[in-house]
């Protein structure tokens, strides 16, 4: 849109709310994706006649598609329009989602999937930036909180709901879905949003920077989801994977910080009050991710949880999280948003630390209400830290600015995941050593000496659980002092004119 032009009217009323909704649908099935397929991989893998480490594939494959996307959305939307933008990246999700669901062989759903995460890239920064955009300046703080509890809620929600889908149908419906969302969102956001779409600017396309990106991201992407079957660095295959990381990142920085016009604008790092919140994000999500992987598979395996119920259990941080983000929306822009992260952290670090003392005779609601109360500091932590990041950039970097920080979170998680759960079975692994070396054999002679490995072995993981849970809580507590690093905010994010 050019500058002599009038910003389009905010819409209002039932177009508001339908608009609201749409954008926060579009994201949640985004963000619910990422996880959605975790529970799922032993019903894929029996109906595909594949391993169930092939079976992974189907997520590493979209992981590494969409965070090779989330930072190319602010290039996006300035080249081709972001509404534009938005539109087809779910119109074509809903329908690589059918090629996911239809697939009948292990390459057929492979390329699905890296299909499916490179529409869904670009929705959640997009989302974002829309509903801003859209909503009226008094109302953006609970636009924002909208968007932030489908942020926080869909990997929540994933487990439970493929799990769910899994044991009562079949798994191509965790994809099928995602159709009739996608075509009603896609329809309903070109109707609502077109006229909020930007005037496309035809800049010429950096091809040394994409190829950059897509190379250091893919081989990070791919290193940290089977570092741990490779056995880490004792890999050929991962140190390759790791060299090709380090250099191509270097390379990628160099090169966008002196071109002109770079791909992925990375000056916004500059700014100390963004770089600050970068920090603080990639430290309280990464650690709230690897505690909520770690739930469902410690419930599964070992405390004889179904995936149904493990799911039901984990997606008990979500619903605080919903009652209470849009009373967070209005802290937000109210009080310092540095003091609402810095208690909202230490919250879920507090809560996870109570976590570290769980034992293996606990009851649903022992292990339900920790978690759900855990759920109560995060639109807290999450809504004052996305607006602090957008609010610490210029108006027209702020599409850049969010594609980078949903990058950053999506990063944090998957680098999360691949060492929560490495350091989780190792800790099992050394619990057990340790526990077997106390008993003796002459102490229980008259035990199975099955029954008895069983029994070190459940301790082993409960061990392990509480030492991932710790190590997260202290996470938590460093993450809420390095807030303190950005200044104090002197607005609020305005992303009005933001594309």
């Amino acid at each position: 849109m050019s500058k002599t032009e009038a910003a389009p009217r905010p819409l209002q009323g039932i177009e508001l709310i339908l608009a609201g909704v749409i954008l926060a649908c579009a994201n949640f099935a985004a963000v619910l994706d990422m996880t959605i397929v975790n529970v799922s991989i032993s019903h894929i893998a029996g109906s595909l006649a594949i391993s169930p480490v092939e079976g992974t594939y189907a997520i590493t494959s979209y992981a590494v598609a969409e965070a090779v996307m989330v930072p190319l959305t602010g290039w996006l939307a300035a080249r081709f329009g972001s509404v534009r933008v938005f539109v087809t990246s779910i119109f074509m999700f809903g329908i690589f989602s059918a090629l996911c669901g239809f697939s009948t062989s292990l390459s057929m759903l492979i390329v699905g999937r890296i299909l499916q995460g490179l529409a869904g890239g670009p929705l959640m920064p997009l989302s974002q930036t829309l509903l801003m955009q859209v909503y009226p300046q008094n109302k953006r703080a609970t636009a924002l909180g909208l968007w932030s509890v489908t942020t926080l809620v869909a990997p929540v929600v994933g487990p439970y709901l493929g799990g769910y889908i899994c044991d009562n149908w079949a798994w191509p419906n965790i994809f099928m879905i995602n159709i009739p969302i996608a075509l009603l969102c896609a329809l309903g956001s070109w109707r609502l949003l077109k006229r909020f779409d930007n005037k496309p600017v035809r800049d010429k396309v950096d091809f040394v920077g994409l190829i950059l990106l897509v190379v250091w991201v893919g081989a990070l992407q791919i290193m940290v989801d089977k570092g741990k079957e490779y056995d880490w660095f004792e890999s050929k295959i991962i140190i390759a994977l790791a060299i090709v990381t380090v250099i191509g990142f270097l390379c990628f920085v160099i090169w966008e910080l002196t071109e002109e016009k770079p791909i992925v604008n990375l000056r916004i790092f500059g700014n100390r009050g963004y770089s600050t919140s970068i920090l603080t994000l990639c430290l309280s999500f990464g650690s709230c991710f690897g505690t909520l992987v770690i739930v469902p598979l410690w419930l599964q395996n070992y405390m004889g949880y179904t995936a149904t119920w493990s799911g039901m259990v984990s997606a008990c941080t979500g619903v605080l999280a919903i009652m209470a983000a849009p009373f967070a929306a209005k802290l937000a822009v109210k009080l310092d948003a540095r003091y609402v992260v810095f208690f909202s952290v230490l919250w879920l670090g507090a809560t996870t630390l109570y976590l570290s003392f769980s034992a293996t005779n606990m009851t649903l609601a022992q292990i339900s209400i920790p978690l759900l109360l855990n759920g109560l500091g995060m639109p807290f932590f999450f809504i004052p830290l996305t607006n602090l990041a957008l609010s610490s950039v210029d108006p027209k970097d702020v599409a850049s600015a969010s594609g980078l920080l949903s990058f950053s979170r999506t990063l944090s998680g998957a680098i999360a995941t691949s060492i929560v759960t490495t350091s989780w079975d190792n800790q099992i692994s050394r619990f057990h050593e340790e526990l077997a070396g106390i008993i003796t054999s002459s102490q229980y002679a008259t035990i199975p000496r099955a029954l008895i490995d069983y029994a070190v072995q459940i301790q082993s993981v409960m061990l392990a659980t509480d030492h991932i849970f710790m190590v997260a809580g202290f996470t938590f507590a460093l993450a809420a002092g390095a807030i303190w690093l950005a200044p104090k905010p002197t607005r609020v994010a305005d992303t009005a004119g933001a594309h």
